[in-house]
């Protein structure tokens, strides 16, 4: 059996050792971190008291060697790679992206929706493609006891009407199925009220608000078709909104090169109450003055690591906030399966259009080559994407398979690496280290949490 894999790394005051396979945490002493590491490298015992000799007694180092052995034959260092082969190999579909609007209220310079209309066809979803979806989902779910359905768009509060009766229809065929249905919304917030705060509580959505957090930066990114501003209008229905929101909710903002300063835009929208935040980095044809390079990796790591301090400021001042990416679970984490196929693209994960057309993810939606059948039509999917087009992706790939965080990625985005590097088998290498560096400091912040 092959012997498992280490990543040792040091963050703050703390030396941090993360066991890759079994999701195992450690903060170390100076002697620790230097026994583990020299084990790492393949030094025998021996030739590891020799090295040390000068700094530590024989006996402290034994003592630290017997208890790292006693670590390992518990499975939590070197712990093992799994049996892969038992995986499942063919997932049943968990959720649905639908496209309720290929129209939107706004013109996002960055938006990959071609500023919300996907590049043409029907602009708003009606109610029988949506029922339609609806229909292939629970067919599609293998009796799933929850499924997914997120409405997105353009903007899809454009057309409430049909979410409304899309969603009681999911209802009614899941409760006949013995299937929950669960929804979330994505919405840039600007057709928000309180009727619609109140459909959204009653029918127990999850809300994604998109907010991209000071005002210069949201302005400068996410304006009117007339280009006038939109941050003072979605400031105040975000903050009304999220003001009486008890259900659960996320402020999802996105940022570029323009504001690699990104921690000041957590901070502003901390400030601004919210404490529900994701920020997401752009993904962008590289050509674009907003597009990440990866000459910025240094500058957007420190952001990073200033934002993980200051998350543990707020945790021990009495005010924490959640930040996605730094939202990680190592005692019940993810199944196996999860871990190793990412986020289901093109087989958990499917997007439908307003026309009907499935898409293997949200993003790919308007590129006719990857459209994989059409809920109208009786044998609903046409056929599933050849590998070589759409490839898995996951921990067991050539270039996934010596990456420390392959369990917490699942082989990246495929969408992104086809956008920046014009083949999703190509691994977008900027995302790659900032998965990695986001984890980082997931892990520390645990870490920290943990002694405290």
């Amino acid at each position: 059996m092959s012997q498992g894999e280490l990543h040792l790394f040091q963050m703050g005051d703390k030396k941090i050792v993360f066991d890759v396979e079994s999701d195992s945490l450690y903060v170390v002493d100076g002697l620790a971190w230097n026994v583990i590491n020299l084990l790492d490298q393949g030094y025998s015992r021996e030739r590891l008291y020799s090295l040390l000799a000068d700094q530590y007694s024989r006996e402290d180092i034994g003592e630290v060697l017997q208890e790292i052995e006693e670590l390992k034959s518990a499975g939590h260092l070197w712990s093992p790679p799994p049996h892969l082969e038992n995986t499942p190999a063919e997932p049943v579909v968990k959720a649905l992206c639908l496209n309720a609007a290929h129209i939107c209220n706004l013109t996002c310079r960055y938006c990959f929706a071609g500023k919300g209309e996907y590049g043409g066809g029907k602009p708003l979803m009606s109610y029988q493609v949506g029922k339609s979806a609806v229909d292939f989902l629970l067919e599609q779910s293998g009796g799933r006891r929850h499924v997914e359905i997120d409405f997105f768009g353009g903007e899809p509060l454009l057309n409430l009407e049909n979410v409304k009766k899309i969603t009681e229809y999911a209802r009614e065929k899941g409760k006949e199925k013995g299937t929950e249905v669960r929804f979330t919304l994505t919405t840039n917030g600007l057709l928000l009220n309180d009727e619609v705060r109140e459909y959204l509580a009653r029918e127990n959505f999850s809300v994604i608000l998109s907010l991209d957090g000071r005002p210069e930066v949201h302005n400068r990114m996410r304006t009117f078709p007339d280009g006038s501003f939109s941050y003072p209008r979605v400031i105040k229905r975000l903050s009304n909104f999220v003001n009486s929101w008890e259900g659960s909710y996320y402020v999802r903002g996105t940022y570029t090169r323009f504001n690699r300063d990104f921690f000041n835009d957590v901070y502003h929208l901390y400030q601004e109450g919210f404490r529900h935040i994701s920020l997401e980095p752009v993904v962008s044809e590289p050509h674009q003055d907003w597009a990440l390079q990866e000459e910025d990796l240094d500058e957007l790591a420190g952001q990073y690591r200033k934002l993980a301090e200051f998350y543990l400021e707020c945790c021990w001042a009495g005010d924490p906030f959640t930040f996605f990416h730094f939202e990680i679970d190592l005692e019940e984490g993810p199944c196996l399966f999860k871990r190793l196929s990412g986020c289901g693209a093109g087989s958990e994960y499917l997007a439908v259009t307003p026309d009907g057309d499935i898409y293997p993810c949200h993003q790919l939606v308007g590129m006719k080559e990857y459209v994989m059948g059409n809920v109208l039509a009786p044998e609903r999917v046409k056929h599933i994407l050849p590998e070589e087009k759409f490839p898995a992706v996951g921990p067991t790939l050539d270039s996934c398979r010596n990456c420390w965080a392959r369990y917490h990625c699942g082989g990246g985005c495929r969408a992104a690496s086809l956008v920046v590097n014009g083949d999703p088998k190509i691994p977008y290498n900027l995302e790659c280290a900032l998965q990695q560096k986001r984890l980082e400091c997931a892990l520390y912040i645990k870490a920290c949490l943990k002694e405290e």
